[in-house]
């Protein structure tokens, strides 16, 4: 392996300082002269028509400058072309409760508030749909009137080859129901913005964003102004997921008044109103039916998926395509058969959280390859070692694979948890599970498809010796900026604290499109790197010539630049930089990232492309009270395929996250609504609406974690680095359903997994929790794929799978 100087060791990250000591500046802590500060009146009502709304005595208390309506925002936003469904605030009615239709600006946010409370509106209850299955029998009213018909939203229907052959000439076939209930994101910080006017009357905004790219554009549409007379500045974010990633209706509001009033204008969310904004976990219903052969080989696999959707688009299609597009990166899957359809309801628009799509499908195919792994007498670990993804392979779908180092990844965990030994046999109610995952490394393409750059990076080099690097990618604690300092300084040979980053500015930074998708390490990293080598190479030229020694053997380490057969013979980075100043005059440098052309061509091959793929594997050990159901883990061990460690640190912070994230889905959170009593009103409003109910794991819920690392460098990253933010996410809710199974033989289908589910699955005659019925879905259109070894229409031609062990 490449010996690296900065990359892949533990260190400190450049802003650790900043965040531990308070000095950061999050969006609400940015206070302007004369700002004033907004409020927003939500709906009580899950869906409403809006007869009327009187904002008389709310305009005329003491201290209120301006109160907005729908009227005063014409434009819809979204963030995906398709799903342009959002007004900033409601204009002819209110699809879920939370949703605003008013909001006033005042001098402090008590009168705000108080103005609030005196708007009189006259709302006309309508029809309230509360899942999936009432949206697909309910017609009328529509939710919507773009989607599809009804209230569905998006349908997707392909088949990737003969699957209903290759499951009729099976010789063992598997079909389970599954159900992932929905949960949101739950930050540290809230939802932030301060909008403002520059002395030259253009707009600025600061903003808790992951996307300040996309928000830009959508406020030019809304607002209906130039964009190079708007400027979006993404603070530092404490905590995304996701939640964070479309563009938000208070941004538009506050946007709009600043402008209206020509001062500054602050909203800052409470943890309720971050609940309404939601963009959380879908909640997704699976059927899922696999074929194999009698060593348990899959042949061929269906796949089912229905999404509640909540209220709005969001990235709700692409969220549909991602429940089915990943499924064939893990393991080899010959035939694959995939089904999704999105529904609107009446509830907080769901959209992507971490993992986006994936965790709902990854839980179902995890168990069930336990249930396979028992019914035939094969060991977990075997039936998945058997049949692991090639690596650089295409798969069924058109994927196109890097490396794959989750053979290494199973070794790893089954080794240091004594897997193939214990499971099976330990002492009643205690268990071992084992699942894997994979993810995204950047999606292959951007929302708005183009041609351009995914990502771009700008360096300031000037002959004090200092560098700075302009990206618009936004740190939203993942150490984002930390990757781009450790890129360059590994390129120019410099400390990564003699860097200054600027990140996430439309006015002073290149185009990034964002942190999601698990894209920033990749693509800013490489953008990063062919920024830092041009530089590298105009200063090598003078050093060259002013040394007498040859390019190619001079050596940037150390804060130096020296000849690598005379090490003594060299001078200083700062010298080099005044030497090279001296010659060419003031320099800087560009670097730009597009992903690699993905091989599917069929319409919809556009969800699921990326320029390489991330592996996860997890052992869970969990201990089970037969006479109450009660779920302890005892300990995990994870290892994660990363491909090159940028800083080892963060790394291991990235997968505790992960991790933590993972035992709540599993074990406590639920996004869950409930009607009130008829007599009341037939409203649908959350049963957990804020923290005091919301349960997620505290620091005594995090059992004790083993971490690996697997290092397979893949030439599609920086240093040949891989995700990690995402994908260490995904083994963890399947491993411990299959850990409850090894312990008390019960099968809990369905998340979250509590002890009254695991108690009534224990005294029911099937030994299981989780859905009993799947609804009939009409699909107009299938769309038939071969697959790239069938003569498919993809760019690259792969054998089938041998079907032979690893090793």
């Amino acid at each position: 392996m490449t010996s690296f100087r900065v990359i892949g060791k533990h260190r400190p990250r450049i802003d650790g300082r900043a965040r531990v000591t308070g000095q950061l500046l999050y969006a609400d802590d940015i206070s302007l002269p004369r700002m004033v500060y907004c409020k927003l009146l939500r709906s009580h009502l899950p869906h409403a028509s809006i007869r009327n709304i009187d904002t008389t005595k709310a305009s005329a208390l003491d201290g209120v400058y301006l109160v907005l309506t729908g009227d005063d925002f014409p434009i819809k936003h979204g963030i995906l072309p398709v799903s342009q469904d959002e007004y900033a605030l409601c204009r002819d009615k209110t699809r879920f409760v939370g949703d605003p239709y008013a909001a006033v600006i005042a001098k402090t946010e008590e009168i705000a508030q108080n103005a609030v409370e005196l708007i009189e509106a006259e709302l006309e209850p309508l029809t309230t749909i509360s899942n999936s299955t009432e949206a697909l029998s309910v017609e009328t009213p529509r939710i919507h009137t773009y989607g599809e018909e009804g209230n569905i939203h998006k349908r997707v229907a392909f088949d990737f080859g003969h699957v209903d052959q290759s499951l009729k000439d099976a010789d063992h076939i598997f079909e389970d129901l599954f159900f992932y209930e929905g949960n949101t994101h739950l930050p540290l910080e809230q939802h932030a913005s301060v909008a403002t006017t520059d002395p030259d009357g253009k707009l600025a905004i600061w903003s808790s964003t992951q996307t300040p790219h996309y928000l830009h554009r959508a406020l030019a549409k809304t607002l209906q102004l130039p964009a190079t007379h708007i400027r979006v500045i993404a603070t530092p974010n404490g905590g995304g997921f996701g939640g964070k990633s479309d563009p938000f209706n208070h941004e538009v509001i506050v946007a709009k008044a600043a402008m209206l009033l020509n001062r500054p204008v602050k909203i800052t969310l409470t943890r309720e109103e971050v609940f309404y904004c939601h963009r959380g976990r879908h909640p997704v219903l699976m059927r899922l039916k696999t074929g194999t052969d009698k060593q348990g080989l899959i042949v061929g696999q269906s796949l089912d998926t229905v999404l509640d959707g909540g209220a709005y688009g969001s990235y709700g299609v692409a969220s549909t395509f991602y429940t089915g597009a990943l499924q064939t990166v893990t393991y080899h899957i010959p035939r694959y058969q995939f089904r999704g359809c999105r529904t609107f309801t009446n509830k907080p628009p769901c959209g992507p959280k971490r993992g986006h799509g994936t965790p709902q499908p990854r839980f179902g195919l995890e168990i069930q390859l336990d249930k396979m792994a028992v019914s035939l007498g094969i060991n977990p670990k075997t039936i998945r070692t058997n049949q692991l993804a090639k690596p650089h392979s295409v798969t069924a779908n058109y994927l196109q694979l890097g490396t794959v180092g989750l053979g290494d990844c199973i070794d790893k965990v089954t080794e240091a948890s004594d897997f193939e030994t214990r499971w099976g046999n330990l002492p009643e109610g205690h268990g071992l599970g084992l699942a894997c995952s994979s993810y995204l490394c950047g999606a292959g393409l951007p929302i708005y498809w183009n041609d351009m750059p995914h990502s771009g990076v700008q360096l300031k080099l000037d002959r004090l010796g200092g560098v700075t690097v302009f990206c618009g990618s936004t740190e939203i604690g993942q150490g984002s900026n930390d990757v781009l300092a450790a890129c360059v300084s590994e390129i120019l040979g410099i400390d990564p604290f003699d860097i200054r980053v600027i990140t996430g500015d439309t006015d002073l930074t290149p185009v990034d499109l964002g942190s999601y998708s698990s894209r920033v390490t990749l693509m800013t990293g490489n953008a990063a790197i062919e920024a830092a080598t041009r530089a590298r190479d105009i200063i090598a030229s003078v050093v060259s010539k002013q040394l007498g020694i040859p390019k190619n053997q001079l050596v940037f380490a150390d804060r130096r630049v020296f000849s690598s057969e005379h090490p003594d013979k060299g001078i200083s980075f700062q010298e080099a930089m005044v030497a090279t100043e001296t010659e060419h005059g003031t320099l800087g440098t560009t670097g730009s990232y597009r992903p690699p052309p993905a091989p599917g061509k069929y319409k919809g091959a556009g969800v699921g492309p990326s320029p390489t793929y991330s592996y996860s594997a997890s052992v869970i050990e969990v201990r089970v009270n037969k006479d109450t159901g009660q779920l302890d883990v005892v300990k995990i061990w994870m290892a994660h395929d990363i491909g090159t460690c940028i800083n080892r640190t963060l790394v291991f912070n990235q997968i505790e996250g992960s991790i933590y994230m993972g035992l709540g889905e599993a074990l406590m959170e639920e996004q869950t609504f409930r009607r009130l009593p008829q007599k009341r009103s037939s409203a649908l409003v959350h049963k957990i609406p804020s923290l005091l109910d919301y349960k997620s794991p505290t620091m005594m819920d995090m059992p004790p974690c083993d971490i690996f690392l697997v290092e397979y460098p893949d030439k599609q990253g920086p240093f040949g680095a891989k995700e990690v933010g995402q994908g260490p996410l995904l083994p963890i809710m399947p491993a411990i359903a299959n850990a409850v199974y090894d312990a008390v033989g019960v099968r809990i289908d369905e998340t979250p997994i509590t002890p009254d589910k695991i108690f009534k699955a224990m005294n029911s005659s099937d030994k299981r929790v989780g859905p009993k019925d799947f609804p009939s879905i009409n699909f107009d259109h299938v769309d038939f794929i071969p697959p790239p070894w069938e003569g498919g229409d993809g760019n690259a031609f792969v054998p089938p799978h041998p079907h032979q062990p690893r090793r």
